[in-house]
Order: structure tokens, then C-alpha cells, then sequence
């Protein structure tokens, strides 16, 4: 009995031991070079397989063994994850609105339309979403990378503990790309220094062609990489366009796939940057779209168009109500005068053309995919929008959106005068109207931005999957959320989540499968998405099974300095979006306690989801300390060229005093050429030698360029140094609500060994940022030139650079101006205040300022260091005690 109860056990033990083997599905011969093999995937990557051959001291009697090759499950489909950016519920077509996207239109006839579908109403958040299936606070993302906080909701850094989709996939043996947009590396991590873990190659992506950031110039994207390496495809090729090319480049690689592989399934994220500023569509997508008169009559008129489409459609409820127009805070058509008419309707035909133009390059994807006989099997995720339509154009548009976020913008009559010709070209960073902006987000209100209200949030979805789907055309109103995404697709490869990633425990998946929509008989099932919180810039809702509590939204995202409340004192609003499609009727006050509800819930999921600290602020966040490669450092030296180095990592010379020296020799005959510069032609500088004369350029984002020549230049050694004064406190005084201190003037002084040779006063600076899809180049120029008239890029130097140097000297603030500042700060009450009505905030000292503005990461590293030790010496000098000195500080600081 003892020995048949061990017997027992020992087998018991064996059993367990070997599960993992058990689980695994061997296909063909074992230890054969043809072997396959399916891997239960709780591990990753899996533990490295048995030798099950025999080794002998003489190879003639031993016997080989081959590893299986890792495999999907059987009958895995193919994954196609379409993405495209700031669009709205009535963009498309296929959602009611006037722009044609047969691309969208043919997976929805082929598949599935989901009319209640969201994000997080940013573009870095709802991305992070996308890939992990996290919450985007749970996965770093509370912001955009450009604003990342010090705080694990907040940070930019997708931890190790929530392995993407990518990396999943990969790992089980699929073929795995990213093309387009990556807006999911810390801005700091984003040079040729890496590290690389966080790039989509290093998240378990097997090849990257896309561009680094949040938007970029479509005709010549200087933040283009190929996997981890900076690649410039459009140098000399007019007319080439990224939206086209990145196209071609996945045609490529699902065609290269199947040529190699036909039996290996393939995962493509295909994420264009349409439609995203700047819009950049062919000349031929604008005169398509322009010929059809769409918008003719007006924004007001193009809500009511859609929203009867979106009727008839039957992608709302026929009894939904259409949301009001914001009279108090945009114009109605009828009030504007000829000119905005003229230059609006320019506006947005280039933004449709461009919508247009993406979805065609999308439709080539999926021909190409079809044409390799592929389509039955391939899933197809085509996602309309990443957050609503942009109002980040402000009120009148802009030709160019650097300009925008450092406080400055044409009038409509300057826009008509020089930029009206050249819209959508590589001439122009160009963004539309926020009149347009609401107009696309029909049938809801609010935009881009806004968590709490569907204008933000609600994104048109088709999915096919013609081998699986058979109810073709159907619609899905089910609620689901962009952390659905990954869950569906591991149900659909038949893959599980793993438990453990290179021997990380992995956090549990947030979101959850949309497979069982897929069968006819649940197309009216509740949803099995019951709850989702949502959060941006403190902006909230709290969404539980047919009701949202929302806040009030307190500030409107082409606002971006305003007086708000402490985030926990926002009004709430609440809906019943059982009988309110649209979020169109408040009904808090009659549902007191159902509110309270929701309120107590969103405080538990945001403990839950990282979520907390609240925070309000959107210039604020800029301004604090995060890791950079040049933070801390006021020297810099290159002795050889160099490129790409991006505005995260590289040195900003903004709002401070700075020296360029240039160690060079010019060649008999003369030289030419860029020796460093950093930005292009939206806003930038650039150091170079043009026609054998020393030149310094600075463009002030394309409404004014200053510049500095010298005389030619002797065969022989020189060195060539550009000095700059900075008159202006510099942005510590932001941290008392002034911005006083940037954007002030200085003088420069060009010098050729020593002796000036040009002295230019500079009446005004760049407050925020330069151009951000450029870079930092020493030696040549990449992406565009700073100024068109004198050179093209790469404008390669041709005499030889030994070195060039840079020093630079940041103002600090005095205990006096501390002190001053402080003062001002009181009596300004709560601190800098924003014109809602004409989206022009001005701040202290008359400079308007904006949003997603950015200083270098040097320069916010430093801020908060120089304060504080203002704030210390006001301390000190006041005599105060310890205990007091602190509390001092503390209240200062704040």
C-alpha cells in the first residue's frame, strides 16, 4: 500500500512538473528542423525547451535534436491595429460625417461599426492604453510625454510589468511592426544615447518605421526612424510625403512576411499622423476634396448635416439629441466676415483632404493584404481618432502651430496675405479653426482634451474579421473603452496573458475582451465593460453601467493659462446615458444620490489606477524637473558632426544668455555650410557659413527671422563665435504665475578671432520651444532649413569643423526679485488669467502664452532648483528662524 501511495505521488509530482510541457502543442517530428511548437504562454519568454537527443563522445552515435520553432496557436488571425489621430465621432463617413473614408467604410460593411467607443482624449494616454491594455494612468500616461510629472501615473514610463501587446505577440511566435506615430517614449530617452527600452523596438516590437513625438512635418519629418535610427527618405525627392511612404513601407513588410513566412501570422500597428497638425495632405487630395463643396455653408450647417447622417445611419439613437452650439465661446458661421469665411473654408478643406488622403493610404494596406489572399483570416481594428478633434488651433487657425504654442499668431488678414497660397504645404505647420473642431465631434460637445465630456472621448470604431464575423454590416453599441483592445486580440489568437515577462510578475490586463460582440446574438448583450473612470488635466467622469458623472469643464483646451478651483471643488454634472445618448441633459440635481455614487467611485478608481495627484495645471507641469542628458550642464563641446539629437536631450539657448564658438578651417576657394543648429523653418537657429561668410540666423517661429553676417572669410584657420545677452529674468518667475522672464530681448554680437563684426538687437525671443520634430545638428542640417533663401538642407559643411563649443549662463533670480515676485503674485490673486473669449491668454507682462509648450529639459531641471535657493536666501535674510525658514520655502515654492 506504502509503496502503491508512493508510487502515486512520485507521479503526482511528475504530472505537475511536466504541465508546462503537457500544455504545449507539438506539430510535426520532434527534434526535426521542421518542428513547431505552441507555448502555454504564462512565461516569457518561455523557459528554454529539453534536449531530447543524445550526445555521445563521437558524433557518428549521437543523435541531434532541434528546438521547436515557436507558433501561434492554430488558425491565429493576422492583426491588423489601425489608429489614426485627432478625429472625432463625425470625421468619417462611416460615422455620419462628410468626408469620404471608403477605407473605414469597407471594414464597417465587411464587419462591425461600434458607436460607443472611447479613449482617453489624449494622444500619448490613449496610445499607452492601446498597447498594454492598462489604464493610461495605470501605464504612465495620466499626459503626453512632453508634460511627464514625477509621479508613477505621470511619469511617461511604461513599466516592465505591463508588457505590450508587441512584446506578447512576439513572443508567441508572431511577426510584429509599428509604422507611424510613436508617441510613447519619454521625451528624455528619445536620442541616439537610448536607452532603447522604452522605443517600440524595445517593447517587443520586431521592426519600427515611424516618428518620434506627437506630430511632425509630413514632407519632411526630421524625427523619422527606422527602428532606432534617424532616416531622412525625402531628401531629394520633391513631393514625397510620410503619409504615402509609410504606406508603402508596411505593403512592403506584410508582402516580405509572407514571402518568407506565409504560415506565420503577422501583427501591424498602423498609426499615420493625419490627422494631427500639421495637416499635410497632396495637392491632389486638396483640389479632390475642394472640387465637392463640403463645407460651403459653415460649420453650424455641417453639425446639422452630420447629425441627420449619423440619424439615418443609425450610429445614434433616433430620438438623440443634438448638443448645443457654445455660443459664448465660438462664433456661429453666420457672424464671421468674408475674409474668416475665405480662410476658414481653406482651413478645413485641407483638414478633410488630408482625412481623405490617410484613409486612402490605409485602403492600400488592406488591398494589399487582401490581394495576398489573407484578408479572411486578418482581424482588422480601424479606430477613427485617438481623442476628439483638435481645438488647439485657436480661434482663428494657424499657419503654424510652433507659433501657436509660444504665445503668437498671424491675424486673419496675415494669414490671408501669406500663408492662404501655400496651406498644407511643406510652407506651413498649419492647424484649422476651433469652429471645425466642435463641428466634428457631432453629435457631442467638447474636443480634444476633455475626459469628461464625449466631444473628447467618443472615438467611431469599425472591426472585421470576414472569417469570423458573419453579421456584415452590423452596428454595436456596447460600452468599451481603448483598454478593450489588447484583451480582444489575445481571445482571438486563442494567446493568454502572460503571468510572468523576463521574470517580472506582470499587473492584470484592465480592459477586457470585445470577442463575444462579434456574434450576432449578442449585438444587443449588455456590455461587459461596467465601469471606466476618465481623467486629463483634472477634467474628470466617472462612467458606471448607463450613467457618467462629469465635472464641469472649467477650462477650454484653446485656453492654456486660466484661473481654475482646487480640482476637488469642480461643479459636477451627471447624465443618464440610458435615455441621453449625448450627454445633452444634466439631471444631477434630481439624482443627488446616484452622483454621490459616482463621485465616491472615481476617488476609489483613481487610488486604484494611479491616478492621483490631481493636478490642473498644463504650463505648470512643463516646468519640472525630469531626467535629461543635458540637464544640470551649462558647457557643451562637439569635435566631430553630429546629428538628430532631439529638443528632450539637446540644449535649449531660450530665455538665456548664451556663446557659440565655431573652431574651423576654411579650404582655398571658400566654404559653406551649417556648423550647428537646432529647429528649422517654424522656429530655430542656425550658425553657419554661407558663400564663405559667417552667418547666425534666428527664426522666429516664420513671422520674423533676425540675423547676423559677417565678411568673407580668409583661406586659413578662424574661430567664429555668436555671443548672446538675454535681458529678461528668465521662466523662474513662472513659478510664481509671471511670465515676465521669457520671451525677453538681448543683443548678439557676431565675431570673427575675436573682433565683432555684427551687432543686432533682438527686440523679442522664442518664450517656449523651437521647431519640435527637428533636432540638434552639428556639421550639416537635417529636417528643414531655418531660412529657405540662403540654403537647402543637409547643407554639409565643406570646410572642416575641429570644434564646435557652447556655454551658457541662466539668469537667476535675486532675493529682491524673488521677493518683488511674491508680491505680485498676491495681489494677482490666484495667477495669470485666460480670455476665453478670443484664446489669446495674455500673461504677466503682455506675452501670451499657450498649452503644450515646452522648455528644454536642461532648462526645467534647473527651474526648480534656482527658485528654491532664491526662496532660501529671502529666508535667510529675513533673519528667520529654522522651523520658520522652512514653512517659508514651503509656501514660497508653492
Amino acid at each position: 500500500m506504502r509503496n502503491f501511495q508512493l508510487s502515486v505521488a512520485t507521479l503526482t509530482l511528475s504530472l505537475a512538473l511536466c504541465a508546462g510541457s503537457l500544455a504545449q502543442e507539438i506539430n510535426g517530428v520532434p527534434g526535426s528542423a521542421s518542428a513547431t511548437i505552441t507555448i502555454p504562454g504564462d512565461q516569457l519568454p518561455p523557459p528554454p525547451q529539453k534536449f531530447d537527443g543524445k550526445i555521445e563522445r563521437d558524433a557518428k552515435q549521437s543523435k541531434p535534436y532541434w528546438p521547436a520553432r515557436i507558433v501561434p496557436p492554430k488558425g491565429a488571425p493576422n492583426v491588423l491595429l489601425i489608429i489614426t489621430d485627432d478625429a472625432g465621432f463625425g470625421v468619417a463617413s462611416t460615422f455620419g460625417g462628410v468626408i469620404p473614408t471608403p477605407a473605414l467604410d469597407r471594414i464597417a460593411r465587411d464587419g462591425l461599426r461600434y458607436t460607443n467607443f472611447h479613449s482617453t482624449a489624449l494622444c500619448s494616454p490613449t496610445r499607452a492604453a492601446l498597447i498594454t491594455g492598462r489604464n493610461h494612468h495605470s501605464a504612465g500616461y495620466g499626459v503626453v510625454a512632453e508634460q511627464a510629472t514625477g509621479y508613477p501615473g505621470y511619469d511617461s514610463v511604461i513599466t516592465r510589468d505591463k508588457a505590450t501587446i508587441g512584446r506578447i505577440l512576439t513572443d508567441n511566435g508572431y511577426h510584429t511592426a509599428w509604422f507611424g506615430k510613436n508617441h510613447n517614449t519619454p521625451e528624455y530617452q528619445a536620442s541616439q544615447a537610448g536607452p532603447f527600452d522604452q522605443w517600440p523596438t524595445g517593447m517587443g516590437f520586431e521592426y519600427f518605421y515611424g516618428f518620434m513625438g506627437g506630430d511632425t512635418n509630413q514632407w519632411e519629418p526630421g524625427n523619422l526612424v527606422r527602428n532606432t535610427t534617424p532616416i531622412y527618405p525625402y531628401v531629394g525627392k520633391p513631393g514625397w510625403n510620410l503619409v504615402t511612404a509609410m504606406a508603402d513601407e508596411a505593403i512592403d513588410y506584410v508582402n516580405r512576411m509572407n514571402a518568407l513566412a506565409p504560415d506565420t501570422p503577422f501583427f501591424v500597428k498602423f498609426a499615420p499622423g493625419a490627422t494631427h497638425a500639421p495637416h499635410h495632405p497632396t495637392p491632389e487630395w486638396v483640389k479632390k476634396i475642394g472640387d465637392m463643396h463640403l463645407f460651403d455653408d459653415g460649420w453650424n450647417k455641417l453639425r446639422e448635416t452630420i447629425f441627420a447622417n449619423q440619424r439615418r445611419l443609425g450610429v445614434i439613437p433616433q430620438d438623440a439629441k443634438l448638443t448645443p452650439w457654445p455660443q459664448d465661446l465660438i462664433k456661429e458661421w453666420d457672424q464671421l466676415n468674408a475674409d474668416e469665411k475665405k480662410l476658414f473654408l481653406k482651413q478645413v478643406e485641407v483638414f478633410a483632404a488630408f482625412v481623405a488622403y490617410a484613409d486612402n493610404e490605409i485602403g492600400r494596406v488592406i488591398q494589399a493584404i487582401d490581394d495576398l489572399g489573407k484578408l479572411d483570416n486578418t482581424l482588422i481594428f480601424y479606430i477613427e481618432g485617438d481623442n476628439g478633434t483638435s481645438a488647439e488651433g485657436q480661434p482663428n487657425g494657424t499657419p503654424n502651430e510652433v507659433a501657436m504654442f509660444n504665445g503668437a499668431n498671424p491675424s486673419v488678414e496675415q494669414q490671408l496675405k501669406y500663408f492662404y497660397d501655400v496651406w498644407g504645404t511643406d510652407k506651413t505647420y498649419n492647424h484649422m479653426s476651433i469652429g471645425w473642431a466642435w463641428a466634428f465631434d457631432t453629435p457631442f460637445s467638447w474636443t480634444k482634451q476633455i475626459a469628461s465630456h464625449f466631444g473628447g472621448t467618443r472615438q467611431g470604431m469599425a472591426i472585421s474579421w470576414p472569417k469570423v464575423i458573419t453579421d456584415k454590416g452590423g452596428i454595436r453599441n456596447q460600452f468599451h473603452h481603448v483598454i478593450d483592445v489588447v484583451p480582444t486580440i489575445l481571445e482571438a489568437a486563442n494567446i493568454k496573458q502572460p503571468t510572468v515577462v523576463d521574470g517580472i510578475k506582470q499587473s492584470p490586463i484592465e480592459g477586457v475582451s470585445m470577442m463575444y460582440t462579434f456574434d450576432s446574438k449578442n449585438k444587443n448583450a449588455a456590455s461587459t465593460h461596467k465601469t471606466q473612470y476618465f481623467e486629463m488635466f483634472a477634467d474628470r467622469a466617472m462612467y458606471s453601467e448607463g450613467w457618467i458623472a462629469s465635472t464641469k469643464v472649467m477650462r477650454a483646451p484653446w485656453v492654456t493659462v486660466a484661473k481654475v478651483p482646487n480640482p476637488q471643488d469642480y461643479p459636477w454634472e451627471l447624465y443618464d446615458l440610458r435615455n441621453d445618448w449625448t450627454q445633452f441633459e444634466d439631471v444631477a440635481a434630481r439624482n443627488p444620490a446616484k452622483l454621490k455614487e459616482l463621485q465616491e467611485l472615481f476617488w476609489k478608481e483613481a487610488e486604484k489606477y494611479q491616478v492621483l495627484p490631481l493636478d490642473s495645471s498644463v504650463v505648470g507641469r512643463l516646468v519640472t524637473q525630469r531626467p535629461s542628458l543635458s540637464a544640470g550642464r551649462t558647457s557643451f563641446e562637439w569635435i566631430r558632426p553630429i546629428t538628430g539629437i532631439p529638443n528632450g536631450d539637446a540644449p535649449s539657448l531660450l530665455n538665456a544668455s548664451y556663446n557659440f564658438k565655431a573652431d574651423v578651417e576654411i579650404p582655398q576657394g571658400g566654404a559653406e555650410g551649417m556648423l550647428i543648429t537646432q529647429g528649422g523653418r517654424f522656429a530655430g537657429y542656425g550658425f553657419y557659413v554661407l558663400k564663405n561668410k559667417p552667418v547666425f540666423t534666428w527664426n522666429l517661429v516664420d513671422l520674423k527671422r533676425v540675423r547676423w553676417e559677417g565678411p568673407e572669410l580668409a583661406p586659413g584657420k578662424h574661430v567664429l563665435e555668436f555671443d548672446f545677452k538675454y535681458d529678461g529674468m528668465g521662466p523662474a518667475t513662472i513659478a510664481f504665475g509671471n511670465f515676465s522672464g521669457v520671451g525677453q530681448g538681448g543683443t548678439g554680437v557676431l565675431k570673427v578671432d575675436g573682433t565683432a563684426v555684427a551687432t543686432e538687437k533682438m527686440e523679442r525671443t522664442i518664450p517656449f520651444i523651437l521647431q519640435w520634430d527637428e533636432s540638434l545638428d552639428i556639421g550639416s542640417d537635417t529636417g528643414t532649413p531655418v531660412d529657405d533663401d540662403d540654403y537647402s538642407t543637409p547643407f554639409v559643411f565643406t570646410g572642416k569643423l575641429n570644434k564646435v563649443s557652447l556655454t551658457i549662463e541662466r539668469p537667476k533670480l535675486s532675493p529682491d526679485d524673488v521677493k518683488r515676485l511674491m508680491e505680485t503674485a498676491r495681489a494677482a490673486g490666484d495667477g495669470p488669467s485666460a480670455d476665453a473669449g478670443n484664446g489669446q491668454p495674455a500673461a504677466a507682462g503682455g506675452t501670451p502664452v499657450s498649452s503644450d509648450i515646452g522648455l528644454s529639459l536642461a532648462r526645467k531641471a534647473e527651474i526648480f532648483l534656482e527658485t528654491g535657493e532664491a526662496c532660501r536666501k529671502v529666508a535667510r535674510a529675513q533673519g528667520l528662524g529654522l522651523a520658520e525658514r522652512v514653512q517659508f520655502v514651503k509656501k514660497c515654492l508653492q
